[in-house]
């Protein structure tokens, strides 16, 4: 049974944490280092509070924070591995825990000549780099990163199945399926959250826990860094949407709770109504195999969007753009780094806003 109150973990439960670090403001590789030890001592510190702590998760940016000058964010860009995930490795063989480390950002393979990643690292307890994952939307128009392009899973702690997610990803209900789908049984997702999201934030890892059958574990910063103030609530959530345990808005605040593997597996395989993964795929199959036609239900995809997605891209694209608009730029709101659209775009913006409201 998975729980919450205890310092402890078992054969059966891997014990996760998540710690609620405040966001740093840095300006230099020194400064970067500096912080990173402070990670590392956090881990170390961390284990011997909580002996039954398998993992330890960190929140987006807590390494580097965020770089608002352009040519600090490429001067302070690490490569993977590196000295940075080095010394997390080290941390985490020390202490014999699994971690969750971000790194805004990691070079480019083109550094420095196109934008970093934004990327996190799981390390197991023997200090090795066992995913890497590079955050596949960024939070535009603000984030500048260059988007990564896919999920992983990866046998984690006591080998529950383990994928991360970063942030603004998590508002994509796509991405959780995409994990869950592929065998996750845990998806991580530090984020860099800020007000005034906090609401929808604590909202959507619990309905995506609930819909997907899946362990969540979020660690979010807390604090101000002189642009944003972060609004912590870092939630560990039962496979079944409800909170394990959560944060308020405190500065280095922990949740620790106790994820059973032979629970999530049991439900899985046995729980029949609310089992959204394998109905989606056996769709209506009391119906199907009354009417004579088997035992699987219907299999294929329903959802004419998605098919267009993956069979035309730029004809998706532009559906979209028929519901909300062609431009990256929004002309009443301009924002520093995105152009503003042009006034031909502008008129066919207004000439389609004025035909879906005559219908």
């Amino acid at each position: 049974m998975s729980r919450h109150g205890d310092i402890s973990s078992s054969a059966d439960t891997v014990g996760v944490c998540v710690f609620q670090y405040p966001m740093p403001r840095l300006h230099t590789t020194e400064d970067v280092f500096d912080n990173a030890k402070k990670i590392c001592d956090i881990v170390k510190g961390t284990k011997t509070g909580l002996p039954g702590m398998d993992l330890i998760v960190f929140p987006e940016y807590s390494t580097m924070g965020i770089m608002y000058d352009r040519q600090e964010m490429f001067d302070t860009a690490c490569t993977i591995p590196g000295d940075l995930t080095d010394m997390f490795g080290a941390a985490c063989k020390e202490a014999g825990v699994w971690g969750v480390f971000s790194l805004t950002g990691e070079q480019h393979e083109e550094h420095p000549k196109k934008n970093p990643f934004n990327t996190l690292v799981l390390i197991n307890d023997q200090g090795e780099i066992v995913q890497k994952y590079r955050k596949i939307l960024p939070w535009t128009p603000i984030e500048g990163w260059t988007p990564g392009g896919t999920t992983y899973v990866t046998d984690g702690p006591k080998g529950m199945k383990v994928s991360m997610i970063i942030c603004d990803d998590g508002n994509y209900p796509e991405i959780w399926r995409d994990c869950a789908m592929k065998g996750a049984e845990l998806i991580i997702r530090p984020q860099g959250y800020m007000y005034p999201a906090k609401d929808q934030q604590v909202q959507v890892s619990k309905t995506m826990a609930w819909c997907n059958q899946v362990y969540v574990a979020v660690a979010n910063a807390s604090g101000f860094d002189g642009v944003y103030t972060y609004f912590g609530h870092s939630a560990i959530i039962g496979s079944d949407g409800r909170t394990l345990g959560e944060c308020g808005t405190e500065d280095n605040g922990i949740q620790y709770a106790q994820l059973s593997i032979s629970q999530i597996r049991d439900a899985r395989a046995n729980d029949q109504s609310q089992n959204q993964l394998f109905k989606l795929t056996h769709r209506g199959y009391t119906g199907v195999y009354a009417n004579g036609d088997g035992d699987k239900g219907i299999a294929e995809c329903p959802f004419d969007w998605y098919k267009t997605w993956v069979t035309d891209p730029k004809l998706a694209q532009a559906m979209a753009e028929t519901v909300t608009r062609k431009t990256i730029g929004v002309a009443c709101c301009p924002v520093a780094g995105i152009p503003p659209p042009n006034t031909e775009e502008e008129d066919e913006l207004l000439e389609l806003t004025n035909e879906l409201n005559l219908e």
